[in-house]
């Protein structure tokens, strides 16, 4: 089996939308589709798209999710401390920066999400890990030696935990407690910015 990467760079905050792709069967999950996804739908045109992964809730990571679920008629799954924010321009911080998109909001999710839970999806076993700090609800998706992270972790950075729900402490509890406990060759695909892996980070990130 040949699973495939691709990263596309979305909206006007360089959001990483990932898709992976059986090249067996044509099966895709999208991870975070976020603004102005156009670029994103082309590419699962003729892909049989399985799930559309959040995550987490802010707003220009999940700006696309209803054009892909409309064009692909895919679930959607994101934590269940999450569950409101789909719908909520306040909490999903898009009504914080109205110049930047508008009040932004999509339909509830289909399927929560919680730690320890393996989704088995397009011919893929990736396990979801709980991974709080940025949001409540934020979660990392790891399949075998990649990890998914969202904004719990970039490349020499983290997530800032400034906004609604977010916290310094937590993230602190979630990068000593779990995501630095990874081994040092998972490769991180981060929700912006370029790809990293854990012993790099352990090593040189600022947070570590």
């Amino acid at each position: 089996m040949t699973i495939q990467i691709d990263t596309l760079v979305l909206g006007p905050l360089g959001t990483n939308a990932y898709l992976l792709k059986n090249t067996e069967t044509n099966q895709a999950i999208v991870i975070d589709p976020g603004m102005k996804p156009a670029a994103l739908l082309r590419r699962i045109e003729p892909l049989q798209v399985e799930a559309v992964l959040l995550t987490h809730a802010h707003f220009d990571h999940m700006a696309g999710v209803d054009e892909v679920r409309d064009a692909k008629g895919c679930p959607v799954y994101l934590h269940d401390l999450e569950a409101d924010w789909m719908t909520d321009p306040k909490k999903n911080g898009s009504g914080r920066w109205p110049e930047v998109g508008g009040a932004i909001t999509a339909r509830p999710a289909e399927h929560a999400l919680a730690e320890g839970q393996v989704l088995k999806l397009a011919g893929i076993e990736l396990k979801v890990l709980h991974t709080p700090g940025h949001s409540p609800g934020s979660v990392s998706f790891l399949w075998g030696d990649k990890l998914f992270a969202g904004d719990a972790l970039f490349r020499l950075g983290v997530g800032r935990t400034d906004l609604y729900g977010g916290s310094d402490r937590d993230l602190r509890d979630t990068l000593h407690g779990k995501l630095f406990k990874l081994d040092e060759a998972v490769q991180v695909f981060p929700g912006h910015g370029p790809k990293t892996t854990i012993g790099y980070e352990r090593a040189n990130n600022p947070y570590a």
